[in-house]
Parts: C-alpha cells; sequence; structure tokens
C-alpha cells in the first residue's frame, strides 16, 4: 500500500501553547466567533453567539485552566478547562479556520488532559458538535467516547406565580455562604459523588455574571439553578442561560424539577430577559420530557462525549440541567 503523502496543508505547525492571558482575551474571543461561525456555515461567521461572552467568563472563573495556542506571534487557537470538583469538562475548544487539521487542536487538548489528572477528575466530558466527524475522531484519541444526545433548548418567559421558597444566591449574606455553598455540595454530592459547582456559584457572584437560584423547603435545600444573564455573561441579549442546574434525590424530584423551572423563568422574567435557555442530556429522560412539556424547544444538537466510557450521572431519573459547552 502506498503511503499517503502530506501536503502543505495538512503538516503539523509547531505553535506554542502557553496560559492564555487577559490581553488575549479579545484575539481568543474573534478566533472562536468566526471558528464556529465557519463550522455551521454562517454567512457571516462573525456574528456567531450574538453577543456572549463565553471567552470572558471562562478566563475570569480560572485563569490557570485557560491556554492559547500562538504562531509566529500572534494567537491562532484556544482551550478552556472547567472543574467541578470530581467531574471536568473543556471548551470551548477554537482553532482559527484556515489552519485547520493542522494539529492546533492537539495541542491544546494536552494541557487540559494534564489538570484533569492535577484536578483528579474521576469523570470527564465534552459536547461535540454533530456536523462534523472530525471532532469526534479528534477527542477518541484522548479516550472521550460519544455517549448520549445532549440537546440545547429555550422557551420564551412568562410571568408566572412564585413559587415556594426560592431565593438568590446574591441575597445570602456573606456570614451564611460556607453554610450555603456547604447545602450546594451535598446536593450534588448525591447525585454524583464529588460533582461540586462552587467554583461556578462564586464566579457567578463575584463577577457579575447572573445568579444562582436557590429552592427551598422545611427541610433545607431541594434546588439550585446557575442562571447567566447580562452583557458580562455566557448568555445572549435578552436570554437567561441556565448554565447547571439540580434538584435533590428522591421520590419527589420531578415536582422540585418544576419547581426550579418556574424559579429560573421567574427570575428570567425579574431581569428582563424574553427567552430562557437551558441544556439537557436526553438519557436524563425524565427531566428531558417535563422539559418539552413546559414549552422548551430544541435549538442545537450535539453529542455528549465522556471519558472514561461511563455514564456518569446521565440517568433517566436525574434531574440535571447541563450541556458541557
Amino acid at each position: 500500500m502506498e503511503s499517503q503523502q502530506q501536503t502543505p496543508d495538512t503538516v503539523e505547525l509547531d505553535v506554542s501553547v502557553r496560559p492564555l492571558r487577559e490581553s488575549d482575551l479579545p484575539a481568543a474571543d474573534r478566533v472562536r466567533r468566526l471558528a464556529f461561525g465557519t463550522l455551521f456555515g454562517l454567512p457571516e461567521p462573525m456574528r456567531y453567539d450574538s453577543d456572549a461572552n463565553i471567552i470572558w467568563t471562562r478566563w475570569l472563573a480560572n485563569p490557570a485552566a485557560a491556554f492559547g495556542a500562538e504562531l509566529d506571534g500572534e494567537l491562532v487557537g484556544s482551550n478552556f478547562a472547567i472543574n467541578l470538583g470530581s467531574v471536568g469538562f473543556f471548551g470551548p475548544l477554537s482553532v482559527r479556520p484556515d489552519l485547520w487539521n493542522r494539529g492546533i487542536a492537539k495541542r491544546l487538548l494536552e494541557p487540559i488532559m494534564e489538570l484533569f489528572v492535577k484536578w483528579s477528575i474521576k469523570h470527564a466530558g465534552i459536547y461535540a458538535n454533530i456536523t462534523t466527524p472530525k471532532n469526534v475522531t479528534l477527542y477518541q484519541k484522548f479516550g472521550f467516547w460519544p455517549r448520549f444526545l445532549t440537546t440545547i433548548m429555550s422557551k420564551p418567559v412568562r410571568q408566572l406565580g412564585r413559587p415556594p421558597q426560592w431565593s438568590r444566591y446574591s441575597e445570602v449574606p456573606v456570614s451564611d455562604q460556607a453554610g450555603c455553598l456547604s447545602a450546594c455540595r451535598r446536593l450534588t454530592d448525591a447525585i454524583y459523588e464529588g460533582l461540586d459547582l462552587e467554583r461556578e456559584i462564586q464566579a457567578i457572584n463575584t463577577h457579575s455574571f447572573g445568579d444562582t437560584v436557590l429552592l427551598w423547603n422545611d427541610s433545607g435545600l431541594v434546588g439550585l439553578g446557575i442562571c447567566h444573564y447580562g452583557p458580562s455573561s455566557e448568555a445572549e441579549s435578552g436570554a437567561c442561560y441556565v448554565k447547571f442546574g439540580a434538584v435533590r434525590t428522591g421520590a419527589a424530584a420531578g415536582q422540585a424539577f418544576d419547581w426550579l423551572l418556574d424559579a429560573c423563568e421567574e427570575l428570567a422574567a425579574a431581569q428582563g430577559m424574553s427567552r430562557l435557555v437551558a441544556g439537557i442530556n436526553t438519557e436524563r429522560h425524565q427531566a428531558y420530557r417535563q422539559m418539552m412539556a413546559r414549552g422548551f424547544r430544541t435549538d442545537r444538537l450535539g453529542i455528549a462525549m465522556h471519558q472514561p466510557n461511563e455514564p456518569g450521572y446521565n440517568r433517566p431519573n436525574a434531574y440535571v440541567i447541563d450541556d458541557w459547552r
């Protein structure tokens, strides 16, 4: 069999991968929009994701987990690792389109994998776009395997009656925040051992990305929803994006999930948002069906890829909102 010869546009480039600096963020944002806008075939690629500020939010949440690829003194790609206790995911991973298939994405994955080891991540994942098989092939080389369909859904925001006993983390007195975070940790740990959203909750509160909904009853915390909205957040204008949501496991989880969605929608209405956005893994079948019944409709589809090749907390009775983008 003849060996396949490499052409100049397929030879791997010797890029420098380094920590992403704050001064790199505008360039990283341009590369991300151009890359994903090109991938999805938008007539104006730079309009991808409207005014969502995902590059800034990921860097501000954990600058030490953000990496850039540099070629001839110019930033040509970036990637971010997200630490949720025992769970980790990465992204957005983006490379300038004229440099695709040149080994840059692979180089940007290497420090992420090292961080996952350092953090003792037990379950890692990625949301892979299904418009191209090349992403899936690349991630499989790093031990990630396609598992379940993930749908990004949205619905118009309605005015609702206030559901029972919900509050905002931003309203929690500083003296009570540690106890509140411990309650959040106990709730998520019961869903998957070690799952911890403290870093995300604190990042939203510190940098004003949005707020965290806390749902209570007489026995304590029964649900939380980490919501992005506003110009500094990962949400587009006019949208409230539920980046993560979960309710206490047990027989009453379905009812609590309805209350949590009510609370997130009421928060969105209070902030003047017109659209509620949330991602759901379709293996969480009961939660997925409840969201459809409430009027959520699919805007985008992707595939959740896992390392190791295990379901993690994706099971039919898990009432969890996230999408690993």
